[in-house]
Parts: structure tokens; sequence; C-alpha cells
């Protein structure tokens, strides 16, 4: 009953047309906040998920690196333990250190990883190679593989050039800082390969052979940096990342993929709470403009509460006819939007109709990603708006007694 009286209340002309106009604003005001909270995630989602692709192309599933110190020194244990764990798919002991790179007058500062040749089968690596090959090379004759960034800044063109790159690190045994020829040592190494997977990356990193650049260090091959873990598809990194902690002790930390870029993936949460309050404050605004149409309908049917009320009504079913006129003005409204937004989300998905200015991504359009999580927080949002502005109107008219005479 209480709902057809509701339905009633809404679909009926207002004897003041401000009423009408009030609760049509409210209720277009409602549906575009819904529709562009839809789109916004669903981009920020399409985003999010490039960015974890080429971050989780570039990092391994889980990271091993000294709790205490520079290098891991029983690194031949280390592998033997991890190979008894069998979500454990390949494991890569690496060697990092930031470096000189000099061709000619053109220098770059970068970290240079050395890396074994069975790296390239172990990570993605190779699938952003655009230039040349992943091959790092011997130890007699290394090769590097540059990120695109750096090898424009030292102006030269992978595969074109004939001379080898000079390498410079520094020198943990100088016993004279001060001088700048014993606090560096150097080699050389070929560049024979280019790679492009995010500006970060490419302007930082460079790969090369691991028993050349140990060398250079005077590392034994019992040492390393850190050792990079590839686990098997679907594997619970959270869960293997106990299982290695409790099989290796605590003398080294483990980080899963998104331990390692924990500022990055931190910033998009924070982004994107960001965007539910901002979306929440609008939805707010426009609820007022629900209360208003909802308080004046209350006064315009002050009859009608009274015959209700004559009729045996309790004060609790009056409530109830009012906030259940609430709920379909924003609730219309909501599900509108929602409908909208998502079939833009389903259009762009499918024909990738909006791009991207510029050349800078991976992609030339703006990528989408619906989720049900973020689904059941709009639809949790516009519920939530709507019983909060259709409460106050109905208990008003729940309290006040109305007569039937003129």
């Amino acid at each position: 009953m209480t709902t057809t009286i509701a339905w009633r209340y809404f679909k009926s002309k207002k004897s003041t047309n401000a009423i009408n106009i009030i609760a049509w604003i409210s209720m277009t005001a409602i549906a575009i906040v819904t529709a562009a909270l839809v789109i916004v995630l669903s981009v920020f989602n399409g985003f999010e998920d490039m960015v974890k692709t080429m971050y989780d192309d570039f990092y391994a599933d889980i990271k091993i690196e000294p709790a205490k110190g520079k290098t891991i020194n029983n690194t031949i244990i280390l592998s033997n333990q991890l190979k008894q764990i069998k979500a454990i798919v390949n494991s890569e002991s690496i060697v990092e250190e930031r470096a000189i790179i000099i061709d000619e007058e053109d220098k770059s500062i970068i970290s240079l990883k050395g890396v074994n040749p069975t790296y390239e089968h172990s990570s993605k690596i190779n699938q952003y190679i655009y230039k040349g090959s992943f091959n790092v090379g011997t130890l007699n004759t290394p090769n590097i593989i540059l990120g695109g960034g750096i090898e424009h800044s030292l102006q030269i063109n992978v595969g074109q050039t004939i001379t080898p790159l000079a390498i410079y690190l520094p020198n943990r045994f100088s016993k004279n800082p001060n001088n700048p020829m014993d606090a560096m040592i150097s080699g050389n190494a070929f560049p024979i390969g280019s790679f492009s997977i995010q500006q970060e990356f490419d302007n930082k990193y460079a790969f090369t052979n691991k028993d050349f650049l140990s060398n250079l260090l005077s590392y034994d091959s019992n040492q390393c940096s850190y050792i990079e873990v590839f686990a098997a598809k679907n594997t619970n990194l959270n869960a293997l990342k106990k299982e290695i902690s409790s099989k290796i002790g605590q003398d080294f930390n483990v980080l899963t993929r998104y331990e390692q870029n924990q500022n990055l993936f931190s910033a998009m949460q924070t982004e994107k709470l960001i965007i539910f309050a901002v979306a929440g404050l609008i939805l707010i605004i426009a609820a007022f403009n629900i209360i208003s149409s909802l308080t004046m309908t209350v006064l315009e049917k002050q009859q009608d509460i009274a015959v209700m009320q004559s009729l045996g009504f309790t004060n609790s079913a009056i409530t109830t006819i009012f906030l259940k006129l609430g709920v379909i003005l924003a609730g219309l409204g909501g599900l509108i939007g929602f409908v909208l937004g998502s079939l833009v989300c389903i259009i762009q998905q499918k024909f990738h109709l909006i791009k991207l200015g510029g050349n800078s991504f991976l992609i030339d359009y703006f990528p989408v990603s619906m989720r049900v999580s973020d689904i059941i927080i709009v639809l949790a949002i516009i519920i939530t708006v709507a019983f909060i502005s259709g409460w106050l109107p109905s208990r008003r008219a729940a309290k006040s007694f109305y007569s039937l005479k003129s």
C-alpha cells in the first residue's frame, strides 16, 4: 500500500509547478553525477590496469633482498631452498648498481642490472624489446640492453653504433675517495638492444651480463644484490611471501610486486578515494534538492495526510510513504545515470571512440574497466543519499497533525 501511494505521488502532477521542476532537476543532477562517477572510475581503473600491467611485466612476483647490508652472500643455498617451493617457477639472482654510462661526450647515470642469459625467459622483458635483442653476452664479451630514454640521452642508435659504451661504477675498495681514478672502476659493453616499457623504466634501467658486472664489483659467484622470484600463474603472492619467509628465515626482506611499488599503488588508491569523496559531496548537494521537493510535497499533501491519519495510518506508515518517494526520486536518477554511464563504458571498450591526445602512451584511446566492487559502492552511495534525503521530510509528515477542516 505505501509503495503504491508513493508511486502515485511521484507520477501525479503537483499543483505548484516549481515542485515538479525541483524534483526533475534533482533526478537529473543525480543521474549526471552517477553517470560521471561510473565513467570516471572505469577510466581510472583502465589506466590503473594498464600501469599495473607495465609494472607487473618489469618487476618480479617476489623480490628477496638482504635485511642488512647491500648483498646476499649465500645465493646458491637460497636458490636451492626456493626450488623446494612448488609455486615458484623460477628464480634469478640479480646484481644491481648505480653506474655512469658514457658514449664519447654524452653520458647518463643509470641503474645497471646484471642478469643471467636465462633472465629473458624468466621475465617478460623480451616482449618490450623494440631494437636488437635481449642478449646480455658473456663475461668476456658483455652486451648492454638500454632503456629507450637512455639510448636517446646518449644520442646513439642501437643497431648502427659500432663502438662499445664505457661503464663506470663506484669502487668499494677505494683507498683514496678523493682520487677520481681510484674511486671508480670501468668496463666496456656493446649496446645490442633497446626496450620501451614506461618512461620511468626507460630513463633509468639498463641490463648487462651478471658475471661481467659481478667481476667489476669484485663479487664472487655466491653474491648478488637480490633475488627475483617468478611464481606460477594465479599464485597468491601474499601466501607465497609467507611460505618463502618461513623457509629462508629473518635475514631477508621478502616483498611482493605491490610492496616493491608501495608508494605508486597507495597513491592510486588515494586518488580513487578522492574521486568517491568529490562525487559523494556532489550527490549530497543534489540531495538537498530532493529534500526541498519532498518538503513542498508534504505541505501540498496535508489533506491527504489528514485523511490517512483519520483512516488509521500510523506515523510509521506515513513516514514510509514519503521515505519511499525520496528513494524513488534518487533511485530513478541513480539508475538512469548508471545505465548511461555503463553504456558509454561498454561502447568505449568495444569501439575506442574517445582518443588520447599525443603519442606518449602505449595505447591511443582511453582505457576503461568496469569493476563489480565499484558498482556496488556507487549503488550504496545512491541508496544512502536516497534514504537521507527522504528521511527528514518523511519524519515531518508523520509527526505533524493535519485537520480535514479547510
